[in-house]
């Protein structure tokens, strides 16, 4: 079972992966939205602001408030992050939950 430091570590990877490919992730989506995720298994959430094709501020915590959120668990994220599990095959096996508006959906499956 991953622990919360290895989701931290996770989503810290996904950001500065996010962040050396800004110029590409912003031409495909241009967002400015705040982000979380939660990770069920562990009861504990992470948040940030997913803007200019890079993830920042990335702080631990819930933000009920967010406009796009992402659940899974802890297991699961980290195999999102490695690329050892597929984002489609995840949503349809309901492995991973996203909730969004369908505009924001619409441009995050650009990513997929």
């Amino acid at each position: 079972m991953a622990s919360v430091d290895e989701c931290r570590q996770a989503l810290e990877e996904l950001a500065a992966r996010l962040d050396r490919n800004a110029a590409t992730v912003r031409d495909r989506i241009d967002l400015d939205r705040t982000l979380v995720c939660r990770i069920t298994d562990l009861d504990t959430a992470f948040h940030g602001r997913l803007t200019g094709g890079r993830l920042v501020g990335l702080t631990e915590g819930d933000d009920p408030k967010a406009k796009i959120a992402l659940s899974s668990t802890g297991d699961d994220l980290l195999a999102l992050v490695r690329g050892e599990l597929e984002i489609t095959k995840a949503l349809a096996a309901r492995r991973v939950s996203i909730k969004a508006n369908p505009f924001d959906l619409m441009k995050l499956r650009k990513l997929l």
